[in-house]
């Protein structure tokens, strides 16, 4: 299993924990060490247990869910897969890759929300697309989601490259691109 895909893995077990929750369902209880089981809560515990919870700590499960919903369908049958692979290794390897993913930037572990393929290169992305006016959010997380792999390398890579007075002009020169012709038109940014 690559780091990338234990990486995804981690982040599926983050969104999910956060599903019910933002749902203003009932609280997942948090597992026993050393069982592996949820212990009983009732519904007055688990909702004593949101009390809890800071504004800050609600916002951030209530993002969570929404961009677990936001995700497509088979980005999250990918992430389910990648969890199944993640329970599947020893417990002290599942802390060590918990550990790895809450020790990364902030910014990069929210990257990840974006889904499997955007979450992967986001690293790259995130000096052209981590801070975008808000009218245009949404529209560039969808044309983000909607490269294959290779073009996002290819704008992970033009991202890099993009001094940061020409971002801007980048970003809506892309925005600009149909979609069928924004495959050529990375190619032509890259020199190739």
């Amino acid at each position: 299993m690559t780091k990338t895909s234990l990486l995804l893995c981690l982040l599926l077990c983050l969104l999910l924990a956060a599903l019910p929750v933002a749902a203003q369902a009932p609280l997942p209880a948090p597992l026993d060490e050393a069982t592996g089981a949820a212990p009983a809560m009732t519904p007055a515990q688990q909702a004593q247990r949101w009390q809890r919870l800071s504004p800050a700590q609600r916002r951030d499960m209530r993002n969570r869910y929404a961009a677990w919903r936001a995700l497509s369908e088979e980005d999250r049958a990918s992430i389910r897969r990648a969890l199944a692979q993640t329970e599947a290794q020893p417990a002290e390897r599942q802390r060590l890759l918990r550990t790895q993913f809450a020790t990364m930037d902030r910014l990069y572990r929210h990257g990840w929300r974006l889904g499997p393929a955007v979450g992967a290169h986001y690293a790259q992305l995130q000096p052209q697309f981590g801070y975008v006016p808000a009218a245009q959010r949404d529209v560039l997380v969808a044309l983000l989601r909607s490269l294959d792999a290779e073009q996002l390398s290819q704008l992970a890579v033009l991202s890099q490259r993009t001094p940061p007075q020409e971002r801007d002009a980048l970003r809506n020169e892309l925005l600009a691109q149909a979609p069928a012709a924004r495959a050529a038109w990375l190619k032509r940014q890259l020199g190739r």
